[in-house]
This record gives structure tokens, C-alpha cells and sequence, in this order.
């Protein structure tokens, strides 16, 4: 069946007791048995819910994985995974990761003596200069966020086996729709589905894809044991946002590549950071490895123009949190999604104070680019 096929049909597709063409949504916590220790599949919903099988089979399909999981958010899922390491492991992660992935090892796994190492994965010497024996993983954003670096990731994957090190890809800015990690040799796949899989803003979601039963068996303990699952009513939201992701990305990679084009032009503009440009570093690999190169763009203003009051100036845009939702978004990385990471990192990783990111919505594109336009004019030589 082909992706767009998937995305509809893919996973429990409708209710075969009634015919409902919608999964239905399963609001109970807990569900009859018939005899001690006889239960029809399901006795708990922390531990198995109907509605949430289908989003996790859902998103397994899509992958291409062994099973699926669901969280209450992306980070509860990245913290799942986290927990399969233990006091002494190291992970090596992706430089310009997202901030809330460095900061739950930084503030939170560090504690427990789970160490980390930020390091360049778009660098395969660099990286194969950093495994020593205590490196148990390699978890991999491409792009990254909010620099949008690409890694190999087949090239990590088969570094990372040949020394019996894990690979795990957050594949949340490319979605299944674009690019595939299992396929490439990743073992687990994240998403904060609360973005391009969701899709309206209406949801906070993670989901996790394992490639093996053995990895299966352990991330559903961690899941069962600390309850951070999602609800039945996301999960029936978030099933109802991927039917229509295959359309939303296309239209959301039409205006980027026009909003792009826009920018290019720009004399407003000092820098693009986005893997669609035949400049960028690693557009080969992107090419190579995925079916796009997403709808973030981020881009440095120049000094001539003041940051804030262009994007206060923004009418259309909206100034936010997040990303991969229907409408645009934008936001200013240093100070509100990598804000957690000390200054001094951010410098050396390039995440400026006059860095912003882009999230490109499907409206009108040329309304988004009025909208961009009068802001810069808005914004050019105020102090």
C-alpha cells in the first residue's frame, strides 16, 4: 500500500463490530474481565487502551516498525526511551538538538549518572571519534533544531551496529510522510506528534517505533510501569490529523520552497538554513535520504534590522511556541525553544539572538509573504 494510502487506511482501519468508518473512541479507564486473570485483550488503559492501539499500529505501519507507543507528549516519549540506559551509559546526541531533549539530560537523566556528549552527527569522523565503550546510543535530529544540519543516518545506523550501540532518529520536522529511519537503520523512531502529525495545534502527543520485539517488550514495561501514556481522545484526534498529513506536507513544501525563494532575494536576510537549498552543506544527503526537505526554514536577520519588533509586526504569522501546525509559525530559538541551553553553547552551536524559525503553514503563500515584507519593513533601522 502506498504512503498516501496508509495514512487513511493504515493501522485499525474503522470498527469492524459496527462498520463505523472512525475508530472509535474508547473513554474508559478500565474494562471487564470474564474470570480471574481473563480479560478480552484489555484490562487497564495506562496499560492498553483500543483507541490508543490504533494510533500506536497507526504510526508503526507508517514507520515500518516492529510496534508502536504512545506518550502524552514528545518529551514524555524521548524520556521513555532515555529510560532503557542506565548509570554510566552515554548518549551521543545530535549538537543543535532540540532544547527540551538537552535539557531533560542535562537537568534531569545527568542526576542518575546517564551521561551525554553533544557532537555533530552530520560529522561521521567526529562522531566515530566519540565512541568509547560507555556510548549505548546515538540519538540523531535531521534536520536538526533549529540549525537544520542533516546526519547520514544510514551511514550512523551501520556505525552505530557495527559497535552494538543503538540508533534513534527523532524524525519529528520530517514525519513517515518524508523520510522512513527504520528503513535507513534506525532502531527507534521519535516524533512529538504534537506537530506535522497532529497538525492543527490541537494536541500535545508523542509516539515511539522500535524495529525489534525485544526492544518492543522493553519500551512497553517502561510505558505500563510509569504511565506516561496518551489519552484515548488524542489518540483519536491525533489518528483524524494524519489522514490528511500526505496533503498538509504537500502544500506545506510548495510554500516553502516559495517562501525560500523570497528569502534568497532578501537583502534583509544574512543566512538560510534550510536542506532544500542546493548550497546547503549536506542537500545531497537529504536528497538521498528523504522525499523533501521538510517546511522549516530558518534564517538570520540582518543586524540593520531589530528582531523583535519584526516579529512583533507579524499579522498573519503567529509568534509561538511549536511548529507543524496548518497555520505559520514562528519563533525566536535563543529565547524561547533553546532557551534552556546556556549561552555559551548557543553561541558555539550558532544559535544566534538574531536566529529565527520558521514553521511554514499552508495558507496563502503569497499572504505569508505581504505578511513577511511589511514586517521587515517595519522592523529595518529601529533601535
Amino acid at each position: 500500500m502506498k504512503i498516501e494510502s496508509l495514512l487513511i487506511h493504515g493501522g485499525v482501519d474503522g470498527d469492524q463490530e459496527t462498520g463505523a468508518v472512525s475508530v472509535p473512541l474508547y473513554l474508559t479507564s478500565t474494562y471487564k474481565q470474564d474470570g480471574i486473570g481473563n480479560h478480552r485483550g484489555y484490562e487497564y488503559s495506562r496499560t492498553g487502551n483500543p483507541t490508543r492501539f490504533a494510533a500506536e499500529k497507526l504510526i508503526s505501519d507508517l514507520e515500518g516498525g516492529q510496534a508502536g507507543f504512545g506518550f502524552a507528549s514528545g518529551m514524555a516519549a524521548i524520556t521513555a526511551i532515555l529510560m532503557l540506559f542506565k548509570a554510566g551509559d552515554k548518549i551521543l546526541l545530535s549538537a543543535n538538538v532540540y532544547g527540551g531533549t538537552f535539557r531533560v539530560l542535562d537537568k534531569i537523566f545527568l542526576n542518575f549518572k546517564l551521561e551525554y556528549e553533544l557532537v555533530a552527527t552530520s560529522d561521521f569522523s567526529q562522531v566515530q571519534a566519540k565512541i568509547d565503550p560507555t556510548v549505548r546510543a546515538i540519538l540523531i535530529e535531521s534536520p536538526t533544531n533549529p540549525l537544520m544540519q542533516v546526519t547520514d543516518i544510514k551511514g550512523i545506523a551501520k556505525l552505530a551496529k557495527d559497535n552494538n550501540i543503538l540508533t534513534i532518529v527523532d524524525n519529528t520536522f520530517m514525519t513517515p510522510y518524508l523520510q522512513r529511519p527504520i528503513s535507513l537503520g534506525a532502531d527507534i523512531v521519535i516524533h512529538s506528534a504534537t506537530k506535522y502529525l497532529g497538525g492543527h495545534s490541537d494536541l500535545i502527543a508523542g509516539l515511539v517505533v522500535v524495529n525489534s520485539s525485544e526492544l518492543a517488550e522493553r519500551i512497553h514495561f517502561i510505558q505500563n510501569a510509569t504511565g506516561g501514556v496518551l489519552s484515548p481522545f488524542d489518540s483519536w484526534l491525533l489518528i483524524r490529523g494524519i489522514k490528511t498529513l500526505g496533503i498538509r506536507m504537500d502544500r506545506h513544501l510548495e510554500n516553502t520552497t516559495k517562501i525560500n525563494q523570497f528569502l534568497l532575494k532578501s537583502s534583509a536576510i544574512d543566512k538560510i538554513y534550510y536542506p532544500g537549498q542546493l548550497n546547503h552543506e549536506q542537500a545531497d544527503i537529504q536528497e538521498k535520504q528523504a522525499n523533501g526537505a521538510g517546511a522549516i526554514v530558518s534564517f538570520e536577520l540582518n543586524s540593520s534590522y531589530n528582531v523583535n519588533k519584526f516579529l512583533t509586526s507579524l499579522k498573519l504569522i503567529t509568534l509561538a511556541e511549536s511548529l507543524g501546525g496548518v497555520e505559520s509559525l514562528i519563533s525566536h530559538p535563543a529565547s524561547m525553544t533553546h532557551a534552556a541551553i546556556p549561552l555559551a553553547i548557543r553561541q558555539e552551536l550558532g544559535i544566534k539572538d538574531n536566529l529565527i524559525r520558521f514553521s511554514v503553514g499552508i495558507e496563502n503563500v503569497d499572504d505569508l509573504i505581504k505578511d513577511l515584507e511589511q514586517a521587515l519593513t517595519a522592523a529595518q533601522g529601529v533601535i
